[in-house]
């Protein structure tokens, strides 16, 4: 994040692109601290970055989609949500690492084999019932990492992860309203929705077992625990833990080998990234 990114506005500064929006690292130190190892900063900003963007794509396809034109907004402000964040992680990666590049970079000109996504983020969106219900793992999971990583050693970071924090709770309680609304609704909907579980559940055991940020302070069976009760929760409330396929043993077991993390990811993120990519490769020297 640079100066030409704000009004020069001293005592309230404001992104250039719309006003309201308060920068939450105006003021911040953007000198990677002392104690601090950079390559592990980098590290947990792509893999962060990287899963943000690549949900956010996800939700964009439900752009004139959805099935109604309140969810088509809601869906789409919270991928905006996550492409904020998305934004200022890799801005702090291209600091962090010495090289200085922009955000750009590391969206479009790095390969499906560079990206360091979990595996769930990518997958196609299914129907509305898998979009929610992915929505609900993935917002809990993250605002459960990000409220750990407010307390980060690098100030950067924790000042991204607060701001995301606020953010993510809203996308969990949207997701979770819609997960109980489907559950305890008609036939259709709640068979749709124990669907959407089953196929998510093999997937989970990567979410849970992740160890992105823990060399910045972030304990993963404490992130792993509170999104399983939270994740408990709303089943419970929506009634579908009366389920098999949604009995807890059953829904938190091992799942697909491999780790996005290392860079073992599906297909689909191949095809997924040449339609986000292809206009930036097209014209590789244009600026917008």
């Amino acid at each position: 994040m640079s100066d030409e990114d704000l009004y020069v506005d001293a005592d309230n500064a404001r992104w250039a692109f719309g006003t309201g929006f308060t920068d939450p690292l105006h003021g911040v130190d953007q000198a990677v601290p002392d104690g601090v190892d950079a390559t592990d900063l980098v590290v947990c900003c792509l893999a962060l970055g990287d899963d943000a963007l690549v949900s956010a794509q996800r939700l964009a396809e439900w752009c004139t989609r959805a099935p109604e034109l309140e969810e088509e907004l809601a869906l789409a402000n919270i991928g905006l949500d996550l492409l904020g964040q998305a934004r200022l992680l890799y801005a702090r990666a291209g600091q962090a690492d010495g090289t200085g590049r922009g955000e750009d970079a590391y969206a479009y000109f790095r390969d499906p084999d560079d990206f360091r996504n979990v595996r769930l983020a990518e997958l196609p969106c299914g129907d509305f019932a898998f979009t929610v219900t992915r929505l609900l793992v993935m917002s809990a999971w993250r605002l459960a990492l990000c409220e750990a990583l407010t307390a980060a050693p690098d100030p950067v970071l924790a000042a991204v992860a607060a701001k995301s924090v606020k953010e993510l709770a809203y996308h969990r309680h949207y997701a979770a309203e819609w997960t109980v609304r489907l559950g305890d609704g008609t036939s259709d909907s709640r068979a749709r929705i124990e669907a959407a579980l089953g196929d998510i559940s093999p997937w989970l055991d990567e979410l849970m077992t992740d160890r992105t940020a823990v060399r910045l302070g972030v304990d993963p069976a404490t992130v792993a625990d509170r999104t399983r009760r939270e994740l408990s929760d709303v089943l419970a409330r929506a009634g579908l833990h009366r389920s098999g396929a949604t009995r807890r043993d059953d829904m938190f077991a091992s799942g697909v080998p491999g780790s996005g993390r290392n860079g073992d990811h599906t297909e689909h993120l191949a095809l997924l990234l040449t339609e986000l990519q292809s206009v930036a490769r097209a014209h590789p020297d244009a600026t917008w």
